[in-house]
């Protein structure tokens, strides 16, 4: 069969198809596939198995652990009047490599801050490798956020407390100080430092990558607020007695001075001023003396205010009648080679004229005639060369040496005040025992709950007959007589001791003190006055203390409301 040809063409069949091309696409599918295997892999593999890794590694950038500053404990008096508080503060503080070179910025931040743009710039060149630094600690909140309101890239805040103190200077070394991280560092603040400072709390938050607060997540542990501690101090006392000290110091143009006030009843401390001071509040220009809590920290030779205890262990013994008179004529002795002598000749003289007129002769004569060592016995029970216990940090223990070998002279000096050392706390817990029907009351530096009970440490009739003695000493007549409490009746002694040195005594400087009780006829506070080298003319305790004394008593009776007690005669 023919076919027909048009136009003279034969038609072409299409070519057939090339058996590579089903290879190729299947080639290409297995790769794909594969692909996907490997990413779906790799999903399950960062999703399951290294989360928790990967998990911890964001965290580390962004979830921090931010400590809570707790509270730190306020101390008030024994009224409830604040004495050491906190307040919140705000520090600030900077990342160096983020802080911009911009020096309109700089300036900006600088003047905020209150410093010097080479300074700043100084600062920031110092830190510049790190990632923290301070820009200014414990400034108010306002002016922390006049810093902050600049917007400046690296700058942020940190909360903080910083203390206060409000009755400043007055109360500066029982109270002490912390430092710029709230850390007790001197007197109570130290001494009570785990008690007041608190337990810090945590919580969790979210920061972007330049440590910025992005969100708080949550409290991990609730900061726990420092303990209140209420101390045995009377600020109405303690501002008064300040005063006073303070102005005698700068009358008699003295290195220095203390005034301790106990409670006779309880031997709670209710003031307690040293001098010199300083502001604890501002500590520019501080004056390193100042930080001295004198009346617990130092020790000095007593002198004769230590005659009325000596007089105590004589009584007591009962190898003399209680009018037993002495003959201190002529107003000097010589004992082992040393000469002791009274300001002049008192001829005979009773145990009320020994203590008044002060004489060395008598209380030397007496106590030679004793036949144990009855006076150092009697200063060890009452508390001497020993540690007072109130806990405050670098209390002393003043000296009393041991009775082995001790020559004459030794024992005489004992009776009028030297060859041992106390501290003015030692000196008033001693006075307690008088003040207190023959019973000792350790000296407390907290308001306690209830009275203590007392150490007997010297008979209950030899305490009543010493207190109508020394009142004696107390008179318009005496040397004391400026110690005299209108109104009120007053026992108390003299006491001027010569200051000692690297060799020996010093010349032309002393101490002048004095120690006393009042209202006799129920004794309510003790009180002791000492001033440290005082210049001039005066220098004798009846001239310089007792005044002193007078005044800080007679106001601290009228203040506690203690009415006028009855003469006895």
């Amino acid at each position: 069969m023919s076919t027909e040809v048009r136009g003279g063409v034969s038609p072409r069949r299409p070519p057939p198809m090339a058996p590579m091309g089903g290879l190729r696409y299947g080639l290409m599918l297995a790769i794909v596939l594969l692909g996907l295997g490997l990413l779906v892999g790799r999903i399950v593999i960062l999703h399951v198995v290294d989360r928790p890794f990967l998990q911890g590694q964001g965290d580390a950038r962004t979830l921090r652990t931010d400590p809570i500053p707790a509270h730190r404990g306020m101390i008030s008096d024994r009224n409830g009047e604040p004495l050491a508080i906190s307040t919140p503060v705000v520090t600030l503080w900077a990342n160096p490599q983020d802080v911009p070179e911009d020096p309109i910025q700089r300036l900006q931040l600088a003047r905020a801050l209150g410093m010097e743009l080479d300074d700043l710039d100084a600062r920031l060149e110092r830190f510049a490798s790190r990632e923290f630094m301070f820009l200014r600690r414990q400034l108010t909140p306002e002016a922390a956020q006049r810093v902050l309101d600049l917007r400046i890239p690296g700058v942020y805040r940190q909360d903080e407390y910083k203390r206060y103190y409000p009755a400043g200077e007055v109360t500066a070394q029982l109270l002490g100080v912390t430092n710029v991280d709230d850390v007790g560092q001197e007197g109570l603040e130290l001494a009570y430092q785990f008690y007041l400072a608190g337990e810090p709390g945590q919580r969790r938050v979210l920061k972007d990558r330049r440590g910025r607060l992005v969100r708080d997540l949550e409290v991990l542990r609730e900061a726990r607020p420092g303990g209140e501690l209420t101390l045995s101090i009377d600020q109405r006392l303690q501002y008064m007695a300040y005063r006073e000290l303070k102005a005698a110091v700068a009358e008699h143009d003295a290195d220095g001075g203390v005034v301790v006030m106990m409670d006779a009843r309880t031997g709670e401390v209710l003031a307690m001023a040293n001098q010199p001071s300083y502001n604890p509040n501002n500590r520019a220009g501080l004056d390193p003396r100042g930080l001295r809590n004198q009346a617990i920290v130092d020790v000095f030779e007593p002198g004769s205010v230590m005659k009325p205890l000596a007089m105590a262990a004589i009584m007591e013994s009962g190898q003399f009648p209680r009018d037993v008179v002495v003959d201190t004529s002529p107003g000097w002795m010589r004992i082992d080679r040393f000469t002791i002598r009274d300001i002049r000749n008192y001829g005979r003289l009773d145990l009320a004229g020994i203590l008044e007129k002060s004489s060395n002769i008598g209380m030397s004569k007496l106590v030679l005639e004793l036949d144990d060592p009855l006076v150092p016995d009697l200063y060890r029970r009452l508390g001497f060369g020993q540690s007072p216990e109130t806990g405050f940090p670098g209390e002393s223990t003043g000296t009393l040496p041991a009775p082995v070998r001790w020559s004459r002279s030794q024992w005489a000096a004992l009776s009028y005040g030297y060859g041992l050392s106390t501290s003015a706390l030692q000196l008033a817990g001693a006075y307690t025992a008088i003040a207190n029907h023959g019973e000792r009351l350790p000296p407390s530096l907290l308001k306690l709950p209830e009275p203590p009970p007392g150490e007997p440490v010297i008979d209950r009739a030899v305490a009543h007959d010493l207190l109508r003695i020394m009142e004696e000493s107390v008179q318009p007549t005496t040397g004391a007589r400026r110690a005299m409490v209108p109104g009120y009746r007053v026992a108390g002694k003299t006491g001027t001791v010569r200051k000692t040195g690297a060799g020996g005594y010093v010349q032309n400087a002393y101490r002048s003190l004095f120690a006393g009780i009042a209202p006799v006829s129920d004794p309510r506070i003790v009180t002791v006055v000492m001033i440290d080298h005082p210049r001039g003319d005066s220098y004798f305790g009846g001239a310089v203390a007792a005044p002193v004394f007078s005044r800080v008593v007679g106001s601290a009776l009228r203040l506690l409301d203690v009415p006028p007690d009855q003469r006895s005669r």
